[in-house]
């Protein structure tokens, strides 16, 4: 079939051969499609994709809620085990009325262990979030064994007191150590001052 032969008059389509008929037809049935894809089937294949991802940050966050329904039980007791930890802490953090006697405390804790203190300096207390930080300054001169029974004497007391910032010199030629180091107390609450106390003055050096 020679195609200059055919009228292809758009006014006589039905008078066109089959073939040809059929290639039209198939020509606009294409054009329909990428038409349609373009115009909406795009738009759907996006919204589906978005979709699909939606659905796994949607299984991700259920899994996550999942997890911790299941250890809701876990996480209750680990609480009350660091509110229980939180509140004993706090019991043993010394009261106002307190903090004379325990400057006294650790003085006499030093003294009972052979040392000689050459310094013991309270200094101005440092306020953190719901309780103050009240270091002392000390140096402290006697044998190793009796550095060792003081460090064991503080952490027996029966507030907290802890140990920083430790230096230990050779002092003399008798084999004697001298200790400088701060001793921290802690208080619950704020605006509490170690300077000027009855307790420092009572102190023996």
């Amino acid at each position: 079939m020679n195609l200059s032969e055919i009228d292809l008059d758009f006014n006589a389509v039905g008078a066109w051969p089959l073939p040809v008929k059929a290639a039209v037809a198939t020509l606009i049935c294409a054009m329909v499609m990428v038409g349609g894809f373009y115009f909406d089937t795009r738009d759907q294949l996006a919204a589906l994709d978005s979709a699909k991802q939606k659905e796994q940050d949607l299984r991700g966050e259920f899994k996550a809620k999942q997890n911790k329904a299941v250890n809701f039980q876990d996480y209750q007791d680990q609480l009350t085990q660091i509110e229980a930890s939180l509140d004993e802490m706090i019991r043993q953090m010394p009261t106002e009325n307190e903090l004379a006697s325990l400057l006294v405390d650790i003085s006499q804790t030093g003294l009972a262990s052979g040392l000689q203190f050459r310094l013991f300096k309270p200094e101005a207390p440092i306020l953190k979030d719901f309780y103050s930080e009240l270091p002392i300054k000390i140096q402290v001169i006697g044998k190793y064994e009796e550095l060792g029974l003081f460090v064991s004497g503080l952490a027996s007391l029966p507030r907290i007191v802890t140990l920083h910032d430790v230096e230990i010199t050779p002092e003399g030629k008798n084999g004697d150590l001298l200790m400088s180091a701060v001793v921290k107390t802690y208080n619950e609450g704020a605006d509490v001052s170690l300077e000027g106390t009855d307790a420092k003055k009572r102190v023996r050096k």
